[in-house]
C-alpha cells in the first residue's frame, strides 16, 4: 500500500472543501470544517505529519484508499 503524501494544511483544507466540508471558524493556525454532523480541525502548518493526516481523514469519514485515489 502506498504511503500517504506529505501535504500542507492548506492543501488538505482545499481537498476537504471539494469533498463538501465548509469552513466554520478559524482560531490562530487551526481551521474547523463542518459537513453535516462531522467536524474536523485542520492545522494550517507547512507539513502535516502522516499520522495527523490519517487522523483527520478518519474524522472526516474518508478512507485512506479513497484519499490516495483522489489525490
Amino acid at each position: 500500500m502506498p504511503r500517504l503524501p506529505v501535504i500542507s494544511g492548506a492543501e488538505l483544507m482545499k481537498y476537504l472543501i471539494k469533498k463538501g466540508f465548509v469552513p466554520a471558524r478559524q482560531r490562530g493556525s487551526h481551521v474547523v470544517l463542518k459537513s453535516g454532523d462531522r467536524r474536523v480541525t485542520v492545522p494550517l502548518h507547512d507539513e502535516l505529519d502522516r499520522g495527523t493526516l490519517m487522523a483527520i481523514l478518519e474524522e472526516a469519514g474518508i478512507s485512506r484508499e479513497e484519499f490516495l485515489e483522489e489525490w
